[in-house]
């Protein structure tokens, strides 16, 4: 877990807060070396798509978004929540919905500790899926849906008959054979996949806060280990050099700009906007008087 504030003050009335977000939020995901060749078929629960699916990349999507959250001076329990309604305006009975969705993703963040903040749908940790505190909140199924999307996509990227699933094949057999002179090596292509806070920028007036940037960071395990200094060794079988460092090069900054950018985790940024509201209040109440009572 990786914690850093920044502080700066461009005049008198505004403060900007940069931070590594202070929770584990994240997801895992498996890369399977063959996918089903259905271009299209029926949805599941949530309307999500059949195992085998490619899912393909999108274009840009911005969905509706708790934006910034304002405190009354007086009760610091009191919230007025700052919605933009994304690319598609919501109106009456679509607007209440969505925007009441949001701030239950706010209060389950404001609830739960931020060490239990992750899903993980690896077939290899079976009994670690969700924590208990998460997996009674809608937004720990909604995280789920997310990261089982995140495995469909991951996936589909990597099939050999699509562009970006070429390249990447074209790539590994052609380092292979300058390794060792042939392509008829075993290919090892199980990796777990992390998604973690990146980046988030908040600036703050008064008693109001606005989240202005956010960036949600996607790394191989390994990596992720390295980076936060675990003792423990990534799951699963050894992953080759080779083809992690392709996966790095080719597959890494697609995904990522997917989570990031793309119509298929809006849901995730929605909830990460929330994630990051309510980790500043949560600092901001262990400040004021009533954190101090």
């Amino acid at each position: 877990m990786i914690t850093f504030i920044e502080e700066k003050r461009p005049h008198l009335f505004f403060k900007v807060v940069s931070s590594f977000v202070a929770f584990t939020f994240i997801l895992s995901v498996i890369l399977p070396p063959q996918l089903a060749q259905a271009q299209v078929a029926p949805q599941t629960i949530l309307n999500l798509p059949v195992p085998g699916t490619l899912l393909a990349p999108t274009n840009g999507y911005v969905p509706p978004l708790i934006k910034g959250i304002s405190l009354d001076a007086e009760n610091p329990l009191h919230f007025n929540f700052i919605l933009d309604s994304g690319e598609e305006p919501l109106e009456g009975a679509a607007l209440t919905d969505e925007g009441t969705k949001l701030i239950k993703y706010f209060l389950a963040s404001l609830t739960i500790p931020d060490n239990e903040m992750w899903v993980n749908l690896s077939p290899y940790e079976k009994e670690r899926i969700v924590s208990d505190s998460l997996g009674q909140t809608e937004m720990g199924r909604d995280l789920l849906s997310q990261d089982y999307l995140l495995k469909q996509l991951s996936s589909s990227l990597m099939y050999p008959e699509e562009e970006l699933g070429s390249k990447f094949w074209k790539r590994v057999y052609k380092k292979a054979y300058e390794q060792y002179q042939t392509t008829d090596i075993p290919v090892d292509t199980f990796n777990k996949v992390w998604i973690v806070p990146n980046k988030a920028t908040v600036y703050e007036h008064a008693n109001s806060a606005f989240v202005v940037e956010r960036h949600l960071k996607v790394m191989l395990e390994e990596d992720y280990l390295a980076m936060t200094k675990s003792p423990y060794k990534a799951e699963g079988k050894q992953n080759s050099e080779l083809v992690s460092k392709i996966i790095k090069e080719v597959i890494i900054p697609e995904i990522e700009r997917e989570i990031n950018q793309g119509e298929n985790f809006a849901q995730l940024r929605q909830i990460y906007n929330s994630m990051i509201l309510a980790t500043w209040f949560k600092r901001n109440l262990r400040d004021s008087l009533l954190g101090q009572v």
